[in-house]
């Protein structure tokens, strides 16, 4: 199709200002909810590209959204840019070598993600622009999906109440059109008051808070046994009360994820946990309260999305990648395990080939069901409006997530063409709907088939607020 060529040219010509766009956001690694700098660079950006640009959505300071054309049908094109704590890494080689102790960095590759859609959506704003059509393309800039759930908050607020299409993509290491296959998730902060006291001269005055949370992740790991397979249950400390051994702990917190294939049976399973931290609290005699932080749904899928988005990735064929990119390729991947590269295929559904470094072939829809999944707040979204994702090949095979390795490779020529690549498929299936609103009417009545029996379980109760104060990770 023509139209398709068309718009990767715009592409091309744009790509180099987006790598300098995703090269200045991983310099500046920033957690959920404190992304100011790199919100401020997307805000810069559709400024300068000359998007009607509005910050601030659902009370969330770095969430930012930029809009192009008239009438027609909306069709949203979601960015990330948030990073990972204790994730510094200085980029370009293979060995771990933190640029700050503790620091944070770019570990699930959101500096490319906020940079690919936000040059998808102005290669489709000046493809409009170029043809007279009808329509406006919007540009999502998305904080926090790392445990913050912020477009959740944002679904909840309408801000994608009027949005036709939602399109999206992840960093991977093989590209092609991602399953819609996510876990629902809930995360929840468990805080314990107990009673101070002297731990040597008075211990029979104290409650100690840390003993409620030890006995309470105790029941919770007793409890595995005892839920489906598929469901997944962490926990992290958050105040252990202090650091004084003498002393006894009169508070304590822990954090909470818990996640399933449905948001029904994420809630189920928290009010097990819930009760395992009652009966932690009784057996110490102290206190507890809970507070919702975040929530995802699972993705729910749209077969006429996937399929055209299938077809742009055939018509554009894999990504390429010279030597230099496959001997630093090569380089990390000897620093990742044998179970972590055989898990990549596994994950993608695909035979290994030996010596295989970087992934010149696409991944098809047909391919078996991913082995492994995490969590997204882009099932939030898809819940509302009909949402396609793709996968995009930007580091080596074997690549952990949420890893030095990956924050290494973020900056790297090969990360930059995985970059350009996606944005060509994302512009070119959002070209196709801007042409064919009839692909657009068929992507909605699946979404309103699919999701006509879902149980009306919005997954962020109305009464939390975002949590502009936390950091964590999915």
């Amino acid at each position: 199709m023509q139209n398709t060529d068309t718009i990767w040219r715009h592409v091309e010509q744009k790509r180099p200002r987006f790598s300098e766009l995703s090269d200045r956001v991983w310099g500046t690694p920033e957690l959920n909810y404190a992304e100011h700098r790199s919100a401020a660079a997307h805000a810069e950006a559709l400024e300068a590209e000359g998007f009607r640009v509005t910050q601030g959505l659902a009370g969330i300071p770095t969430a930012v959204m930029g809009e192009a054309g008239q009438g027609g049908p909306v069709i949203a094109i979601l960015g990330e840019y948030d990073a990972l704590p204790g994730l510094s890494q200085e980029a370009g080689i293979a060995e771990h070598r933190p640029i700050e102790p503790n620091g944070s960095g770019h570990g699930c590759g959101h500096n490319l993600l906020g940079s690919a859609s936000l040059l998808a959506a102005t290669a489709v704003k000046d493809w409009l622009a170029e043809r007279g059509l009808a329509g406006r393309v919007r540009y999502y800039g998305c904080p926090a999906e790392e445990g913050g759930s912020a477009k959740g908050f944002m679904v909840r607020d309408g801000v994608f109440d009027d949005v036709d299409i939602a399109i999206c993509w992840h960093p991977a290491a093989f590209s092609g059109v991602n399953k819609p296959r996510s876990l629902a998730c809930m995360e929840v902060d468990f805080s314990f008051l107990g009673r101070s006291s002297h731990a040597a001269a008075a211990p029979h005055l104290g409650r100690s808070a840390l003993d409620a949370v030890e006995l309470m992740n105790v029941g919770v790991n007793y409890m595995r046994e005892h839920m489906p397979s598929h469901a997944r249950i962490h926990y992290a400390l958050q105040d252990a009360g202090g650091i004084a051994p003498n002393v006894v702990q009169g508070q304590a917190r822990v954090r909470y994820l818990v996640r399933s294939l449905t948001m029904a049976e994420v809630l189920a399973l928290l009010e097990r946990v819930k009760k395992i931290a009652q009966g932690a609290s009784l057996m110490t005699e102290t206190s507890v309260t809970h507070r919702v932080l975040s929530a995802d749904a699972e993705l729910v899928g749209n077969d006429p999305l996937e399929q055209l988005m299938e077809r742009n990735f055939e018509r554009l064929g894999p990504p390429r990648f010279d030597e230099a990119d496959k001997d630093f390729a090569r380089a990390i991947q000897a620093t990742c395990t044998p179970a972590e590269i055989d898990s990549a295929y596994r994950r993608a559904g695909l035979a290994p080939i030996p010596g295989e470094v970087l992934a010149e072939r696409l991944v098809p829809l047909s391919a078996p069901e991913p082995a492994g999944v995490g969590s997204t707040d882009v099932g939030t979204v898809s819940w509302k409006v009909p949402t396609v994702q793709a996968r995009g090949a930007t580091y080596a095979i074997g690549t952990p997530g949420h890893s030095w390795q990956l924050v290494a490779q973020g900056k790297a020529p090969a990360a930059h063409k995985g970059l350009e690549h996606v944005a060509k498929v994302m512009a070119g299936t959002a070209a196709e709907l801007f042409a064919d609103p009839a692909q657009v009417a068929r992507a909605r009545a699946d979404h309103a088939a699919r999701t006509a029996d879902m149980p009306d379980v919005f997954p962020i109760p109305k009464d939390v607020p975002p949590p502009l104060d936390m950091a964590g990770g999915h």
